[in-house]
This record gives structure tokens, sequence and C-alpha cells, in this order.
């Protein structure tokens, strides 16, 4: 590790090869936890290469538990997080709306590192219990519609890396890689990103595969669709830039989607949102990311999947499906 550090340091880069050893090696215990912050406090201070993170990557998705739903085509809605802005749940009760309408969701997430609270956090704060049993995680997405795989269950090489994470508290390369080590690995998926650098980065990864993928960025730095500003998108198909108008939605405020300073605040509101009672503000937003997602999904035109997104979050069918699947993990 001494000698990678330096490296890195002096500004010299790792190939894919040595990124992905590195990883394998940190996984298996060979470094303390001063030489793991040192590492990723290097890597906050220069940029990650598309090399490294594509070997960090293969690395974390090698090693992980991976999850087998026997031919079924999921969508992940998720986003990397460390973009500061502390909003309130948005891409996890998209997730419930997308379910809802029908399209199966693997939904990857974790705890809070560099936000008051995570998708691990709410979902466990309303009685989600966490599994990475594959009959278990089948069953909740043939009853539910969505499952939820908690990532520290299915990626045992991240437990030395954790603590450190929680410690620092700040975003770290592996708020990068988030999105992108679902062991589900989703045909479909739908994730935000926190700068234009980065989503550049994840296109390039992503067009070497197969999947049906839409990557946003809002220009307010949001990693999601925000609707305080126009947000850029880069897809398999094409790219763009998507305004709020083109969901036929209103921009909002910052304040208007802010998440609570506290976990207990921050699950009020997403009980709030799902049972239909958010604000207009609120429900818009979240029906515009569940609407990109429905979208691509289904081959509507974006105002359609927004329009469907909206009605099955007012209607209380994603309340359904969140109760459905808190029923079930409690059998």
């Amino acid at each position: 590790m001494k000698n990678t550090i330096q490296q890195l340091t002096h500004y010299d880069q790792l190939s894919k090869e040595e990124a992905f050893q590195l990883l394998v090696e940190i996984s298996e215990g060979m470094y303390n936890p001063s030489s793991i912050a040192v590492l990723l406090t290097v890597f906050m201070m220069r940029p990650i290469t598309v090399a490294e993170l594509e070997g960090f990557r293969d690395a974390l998705l090698e090693l992980c538990k991976k999850v087998d739903f026997g031919g079924v085509e999921t969508i992940d809605l998720c986003g990397t997080g460390g973009d500061g802005k502390n909003t309130f749940n948005i891409s996890t009760l998209a997730s419930f709306v997308v379910a809802s309408c029908g399209i199966p969701v693997s939904k990857h997430g974790n705890s809070g590192v560099s936000s008051v609270s995570g998708s691990s956090n709410v979902l466990e704060s309303l009685g989600v219990k966490f599994s990475a049993d594959n009959d278990f995680l089948k069953r909740t997405l043939d009853e539910a519609g969505i499952c939820f795989l908690h990532a520290p269950l299915f990626h045992p090489a991240m437990k030395n890396v954790a603590p450190i994470r929680k410690d620092l508290g700040v975003k770290t390369f592996f708020n990068m890689l988030g999105p992108m080590i679902n062991p589900a690995f989703p045909r479909n998926q739908l994730v935000g990103v926190y700068d234009l650098e980065l989503m550049r980065m994840y296109s390039y990864l992503y067009q070497k595969g197969e999947k049906n993928y839409t990557i946003l960025h809002s220009f307010s730095g949001h990693d999601e669709i925000s609707l305080t500003t126009d947000a850029k998108f880069i897809s398999n198909q094409k790219e763009g830039v998507l305004s709020p108008s083109d969901f036929g939605a209103n921009q909002v405020l910052d304040e208007e989607i802010f998440g609570g300073n506290s976990q207990k605040e921050a699950s009020e509101i997403f009980v709030k949102i799902i049972s239909g009672k958010g604000s207009e503000a609120q429900n818009h937003v979240v029906a515009a990311n569940a609407g990109l997602a429905v979208s691509m999904v289904k081959g509507v035109s974006i105002k359609e999947g927004f329009e469907l997104a909206k009605e099955n979050l007012l209607n209380s069918k994603a309340k359904m499906a969140l109760d459905k699947l808190i029923k079930i993990t409690n059998d």
C-alpha cells in the first residue's frame, strides 16, 4: 500500500488491473485502517481515472454475493450520493412508484455516509428487514414488485472500508461505485451522478455493456432530476437536456425538496410522501424520476410516464408496494 500511495501522490495512475488487485487486497484485510483512510483521502485530492474506476468496479462485482432472479429483468434507480444537497429519499420513493407501475425493481442501497439518511436507514426505520437470501429476495420481487439489496450484505469486500467511510463522513470513490455494483446485475438502470465529469466516466463504462440505461445530473448539482433546474441525461440511445416543462411540471425550490435534519425527520417525510400527502413539489420530483424510469422500460413518452407515476403515488399504489415489502420481510 505504501508504494501505491506514493505512486498516487505523485499523480501516477493505476492501471485497470492494478486497481482491481488493490481492491481485492483491501477486501482480504491486507491493509490497516490508517492506510485505507490515506488511500481514500488521496482520491479526494486528485481525480480518479476511468481505468481505476473500472478496475475497482470489476473487483467488487467479482467478489460480491450475486443474486439470480431466473431471467426476470429488473430496474435499479440509484444515485451516487455525495452531492451534499440533503434532499429527501427521492430515488427510494421513486423505486416504489416504479414497482407499482408493474416494473420489477431490484433497489441497491446503503446507509447514509455523507447524508442524513440513506435508503437503508429510512427503510429499516419503517420496518423493512434485510436479507441476502436469494429465495427471500425473489419472493419480495414476485409479491411486492420490489426487493431491496442492502449493500453490506452483498459486498463482503466492503467490510474493511465501511467504518472508515463512516468516520470520514464525506464522499469517496466508493460513492462513485455504488450504482455500478448492484449484485442482481439489473438489465435496466436509472442512475444519478453528482457531477458532469463522473457522468462522462459512467457513460464510457456503460456503453461497453448491454444495459438499458439513463445517467442523470441536474445542473444544480443534484444526483437526480431535482426540478430545481434543467438536467443533463445520457442514455444508451441519445443524450440531451430535460427541463421541468418536459414532464409537465413546474420548477421547484431547493428548500421544497429538503430531506430533514435527522433520520427521524427523513422517515417522516418519506411516509408523508408515499402516503400521497406530499407537497406538489415533492410529488412532482418523485414522479419525474419514476416517470423517466417508466418511459425507459415501457417505451412511453416522458410525460406519460410522469402522469402514470404521479397517479400511482397519489392513489397509494406505491404505498401498497411498500406495505407488502414490510409484511413479507417480517413473515
